[in-house]
């Protein structure tokens, strides 16, 4: 990977401040020195650095589609993928093929140069301390420290080894927490997720100062002056967001108690993200909030989201273009049961006759363009941290009837009987709570389920969860 950091080194602040070109910038103002000088002179300077990073983190290559609306959704064989399109690749776990090469290079690249991004922002903040005061570095220094945290971990769950008690030594990924053109070595996989908790843990001590402790989310809407530091704060990785992570964490790496204690932190503040409401999930026709955007914890605003979605979704698209999952497939996630919000809201077959089938709808438009979830893609939800506690229970009876009907009851489903499988009624919530938010793949890789329903036909297929290191990484090694 060092010819990918050398050109980052070079462009990474450049691309985060201006969302241009590397080029066009340095016709500007060549002089790296000078830059830097600029941008961390003032709060202002400070904070366009930082709100560049999280601009990045909705790229397409990340979490504005990559990571959240196709590839990882693909992966865990969501849609019928034809033979034709440009995800069948990745759908047949063709990995080492074009275009899916291309596809999982692009994920990787981007999320070292972001990382590279963090580590130049905290260290930037270091050599120009003063020009915030504490508190404000605190939280800065927080979020930077958690988005390193969440990509590195991200990465770790698509390329790295299927993380066990028993594998959990395998070699995996590289960290890096510094600046530096050297490449790192492959860790253990035990020692980079080591890594990822210690990040976690400095970022919750940094964020005990954030306003969404006394204040909480704090939304305003797009038409009104945000505060950066007070307003909207599920749209930054604040306090709770931090907890719901180390809770995500702690589950992938096993450690139940401390994947619960977490959980329960964030649980304990849910009116901070309240449940849809019936009137949202089922009344509302015209301008329906589909991705539950009260109920997020965290996520990013991606401004291309709406092309996005019709590139990707569109009734418009051909047979040979769209995702969307073969109809017996979606009955069989939902279990028949229109009264489940999910299933009612964002799945209908299009009224212009385009598709006979149903096709999806949580990234659609709305008619009113003020509404503040416009543009939104949910990275952490109030029900994740729900069903992270269900499974992490030492009794089952107490994770079903304290978790995971809680979450069930606000998606219209009915009350489970204590009696039933926990761990079976878990992978039937993560298949109908979690469609394009990319999370189910990973769901399947840590519980290691091995064959699942093939997205294009009737029968199951073998997942193929050993991704290689990409190219630009592998052949420096």
């Amino acid at each position: 990977m060092k010819t990918n950091y050398l050109k980052l080194i070079v462009c990474s602040l450049a691309v985060v401040i201006t969302l241009g070109s590397c080029k066009k910038f340095l016709q500007v103002q060549p002089e790296d020195k000078v830059m830097e000088t600029q941008l961390f002179s003032t709060k202002q300077g400070i904070e366009s650095v930082l709100n560049g990073i999280y601009i990045s983190l909705a790229g397409s290559n990340l979490y504005g589609a990559n990571l959240t609306l196709n590839t990882t959704e693909v992966l865990a064989q969501r849609y019928n993928v034809p033979s034709t399109h440009n995800l069948t690749k990745i759908a047949t776990y063709a990995y080492t093929d074009a275009p899916a090469t291309n596809r999982l290079e692009s994920a990787w690249v981007d999320a070292y140069a972001g990382i590279l991004n963090v580590n130049s922002f905290l260290e930037n903040l270091e050599k120009y301390k003063g020009v915030v005061d504490q508190n404000t570095e605190s939280v800065y220094k927080g979020e930077a420290l958690a988005i390193r945290a969440y990509l590195h971990f991200d990465l770790l769950r698509l390329f790295g080894p299927r993380y066990s008690t028993v594998d959990s030594t395998k070699q995996s990924l590289p960290y890096y927490d510094a600046t530096k053109i050297s490449i790192n070595p492959l860790l253990p996989a035990n020692e980079f997720m080591n890594k990822v908790i210690i990040d976690l843990k400095k970022a919750e001590e940094l964020l005990k100062g954030d306003a969404i402790i006394t204040s909480g989310v704090n939304l305003v809407s797009n038409t009104q002056t945000a505060d950066f530091l007070k307003n909207n704060r599920n749209y930054r990785v604040n306090y709770y967001a931090v907890k719901a992570l180390q809770a995500r964490v702690f589950l992938y790496r096993g450690d139940k108690v401390s994947a619960l204690a977490a959980a329960k932190s964030v649980i304990e503040k849910a009116n901070l993200f309240p449940w849809t409401t019936v009137a949202n999930a089922l009344s509302e026709k015209i301008n329906p909030d589909r991705i539950f955007s009260t109920e997020m914890v965290f996520g990013v605003l991606n401004t291309q989201l709406y092309n996005t979605y019709t590139s990707i979704f569109d009734p418009s698209n051909t047979d040979q273009n769209i995702l969307a999952p073969l109809p017996a497939r979606l009955t069989a996630v939902f279990e028949n049961n229109e009264n489940d919000y999910r299933y009612n809201l964002n799945w209908q077959a299009p009224s212009t006759g385009l598709k006979p089938y149903k096709t999806f709808l949580k990234y659609a438009d709305v008619v009113d363009k003020t509404k503040l979830f416009r543009f939104t893609i949910p990275l952490i939800k109030i029900s994740e941290l729900y069903y992270i506690a269900a499974e992490s229970e030492a009794n089952a009876a107490d994770g079903i009837n304290n978790y995971l009907n809680v979450v069930r009851f606000n998606r219209g489903l009915t009350n489970l009987a204590t009696t039933v499988n926990i761990n079976t009624e878990l992978q039937k919530e993560y298949q109908k709570e979690f469609y394009g938010e990319g999370q189910l793949f990973y769901y399947y890789k840590r519980r290691n389920v091995t064959s699942i329903p093939n997205g294009s036909s009737t029968s199951n297929i073998t997942v193929n969860y050993a991704i290689p290191l990409p190219l630009s990484e592998s052949q420096y090694r």
